[in-house]
């Protein structure tokens, strides 16, 4: 697992953050990284949706103490979900993660996502339908809410791993909604034997993940330079572009050009799925505006607008607008939809 480190450039001295569980992948990514001199600040997320779950989060916290790894407990207060929710603990739980970083200026988060994970995520996106992106899996490193992931484990066997915890004597717990067949995930991890059945086995479609991952890397650089050469900005949450260039861009540039800049505006953790988007770029001249992850997206005066979905309700007078103009003179006679005359409005009043 050191390669990963040398690979990444990651420093011995830098603090990791690793979000424990008490699963078996989680326990193993923690002792191998203390094992091998990291510097690691463990915190585990009790979601309260269990009654168990804090004597689970105590259990991960005797076992922590026992190794020397300073360890924290973090709540999720508040009214839970009851609908979705496993997304909502999934959000509630990196949100928390990202707070504690955040508080104590650690940089890096390490989770033990897993080769069976990344079969599972492969299989999952297949089934929505993802490009590229979506289909190159769990990225081994990523940025999110000005903290980096890292996923150390992405080629280690499940197996694996608790046969290292099993050296150790330590015992791990199971989580019971893996067993749930509600949840998509779960569904897709009892399938998976019987891909392997006919030689889909879980490292192929780690393996293939894999590969996609450099062709993700090229078309992310591809759409970063169209959006970079391309995209005017207004503020920090309106973009505009120019349609026609837009609507000429190969598609799949043009996919993930406007996919990314929804991700963005609307600050989502992913881009709208690839079939949502490739509507939009198909209707081409003939596109009169949508609304898309949480986004409104307009045409006017030759250009493709995205700005916030604006669920406030929030009135802008002809007084006010004109006000506005007298001071930023290069809105006169713009022709903007009152859509995007608001936000912009709003970005700097």
């Amino acid at each position: 697992m050191q390669d990963f480190f040398t690979k990444y450039q990651i420093s011995n001295d830098e603090v990791i953050a690793v979000g424990v569980s008490g699963g078996a992948d989680s326990l193993a990514l923690a002792l191998r990284l203390n094992e091998q001199g990291h510097k690691v600040v463990a915190l585990t997320v009790d979601h309260g949706l269990r009654p168990e779950a804090r004597t689970e989060a105590e259990y991960v916290a005797s076992l922590m103490q026992k190794f020397a790894i300073e360890h924290h407990i973090l709540t999720w207060i508040g009214t839970k979900p009851t609908n979705g929710v496993e997304e909502a603990a999934r959000q509630a739980r990196y949100n928390l993660l990202f707070d504690f970083c955040h508080q104590h200026n650690i940089k890096y988060l390490a989770t033990g996502h897993h080769r069976r994970d990344q079969a599972e995520t492969f299989l999952l996106r297949l089934a929505r339908g993802s490009g590229v992106f979506g289909l190159s899996g769990i990225l081994p490193k990523s940025e999110r809410q000005g903290i980096t992931i890292i996923r150390p484990q992405l080629d280690s066997s499940p197996d694996d791993l608790k046969k290292y915890l099993r050296d150790l004597n330590i015992k791990w717990i199971e989580d019971p909604m893996n067993d749930q067949e509600d949840f998509a995930r779960v569904k897709m991890r009892k399938f998976l034997p019987q891909l392997e059945t006919i030689g889909i086995t879980e490292q192929r479609l780690a393996e293939t993940a894999t590969i996609l991952q450099s062709t993700r890397e090229y078309l992310h650089h591809q759409c970063n330079k169209f959006i970079n050469d391309n995209v005017r900005r207004f503020g920090t949450n309106i973009v505009a572009l120019p349609f026609n260039q837009f609507i000429k861009c190969e598609s799949e540039i043009a996919r993930l050009v406007l996919g990314e800049l929804i991700r963005s505006i609307g600050d989502n953790s992913y881009q709208p799925e690839a079939e949502s988007l490739q509507r939009i770029i198909s209707e081409g001249k003939q596109f009169k505006g949508c609304t898309l992850g949480k986004c409104e997206i307009e045409i006017a005066s030759h250009k493709l607008w995205i700005i916030p979905q604006d669920s406030s309700n929030t009135t802008m007078t002809t007084a006010q607008w004109d006000k506005f103009v007298a001071e930023h003179p290069e809105f006169t006679n713009s022709g903007l939809p009152y859509k995007v005359r608001r936000a912009i409005w709003q970005t700097w009043k």
